[in-house]
């Protein structure tokens, strides 16, 4: 039986390399030449974290539940998702900057612009960022908060705009062009909800153990977002963070994933 079951790719070990193998392939973000981004711009939405959170990437957290083998290796939707550690990138944390409202490609995303963000295709299957308001069937699952996922549905549900961090100038700062790799907000804008990484709720996952991602506007006592709402659009790899030594040994664990002997690709065992 376990000859049978490895011979078919069956078993446990085996289908989690093939879901590591397909969603820890490299991407190449588009470096931007103006400092501003744009339409079809693949980025990493990154929380440079806080006193008690280290720095995460917004992430794809599909897990053997996620996995659909046939007719060709892909997740599952709706997929949940969280935010790691590993800042290279790849299909599990690059995302699309996509238009909502017929910009061309290209063309420059401004503050308080709707938009979407869409994962790459192939094995993430360009799904979209989403939320939708809480209810009894639909929540984040450590927090209760607003849940935050990925769905193949575009729909007002999956649209988002940026927001100036400082309140002061954000009436200044409305329609110019969004920069790249400076800190700002996403808001839902269905819900109103601004895009949070959960420092106190902790989750695991078969990439180790990270942080929650809800839509939440954590305020502090002068009614500012607080940096759980703080995001960063890289547009390049960001420079190693000092604060967080273990990023490094998070990077090194990604890397012996990818490049580790196989007696073949996990994609062999699947049955066409």
């Amino acid at each position: 039986d376990y000859l049978e079951k490895k011979e078919r790719g069956e078993l446990l070990s085996q289908q989690i390399d093939l879901l590591k193998w397909n969603i820890l392939q490299p991407v190449n973000l588009l470096v931007t030449k103006d400092g501003e981004v744009h339409f079809g711009d693949v980025v990493m939405l990154m929380n440079k974290g806080g006193e008690h959170r280290s720095r995460s990437i917004l992430s794809i957290n599909a897990n053997l539940e996620s996995l659909i083998k046939n007719p060709s290796p892909a997740i599952k939707s709706p997929c949940g998702v969280s935010a790691g550690r590993v800042i290279q990138p790849s299909t599990r944390n690059a995302f699309i900057v996509t238009s909502v409202d017929g910009s061309a490609e290209g063309s420059t995303l401004r503050f308080e612009q709707k938009f979407a963000l869409r994962a790459t295709s192939g094995f993430a299957r360009g799904l979209y960022l989403t939320s939708a308001l809480k209810n009894f069937q639909k929540f984040a699952e450590k927090s209760g908060l607003q849940a935050v996922y990925l769905n193949d549905s575009h729909s007002p549900l999956s649209w988002w705009r940026i927001v100036h961090f400082d309140p002061e100038e954000r009436l200044e700062y409305k329609d110019q062009p969004v920069p790249a790799d400076e800190k700002v907000l996403l808001f839902h804008c269905w819900t109103n909800k601004a895009l949070a990484v959960m420092e106190d709720q902790v989750i695991w996952t078969i990439y180790g153990n990270e942080y929650e991602v809800t839509a939440h506007t954590f305020l502090d006592s002068h009614k500012v977002e607080r940096d759980n709402n703080h995001w960063i659009l890289c547009t390049k790899v960001p420079p190693e963070d000092e604060r967080a030594p273990s990023d490094a040994l998070a990077i090194n664990i990604h890397n012996q994933e990818l490049t580790q002997p196989h007696s073949g690709t996990p994609n062999q065992y699947l049955q066409q």
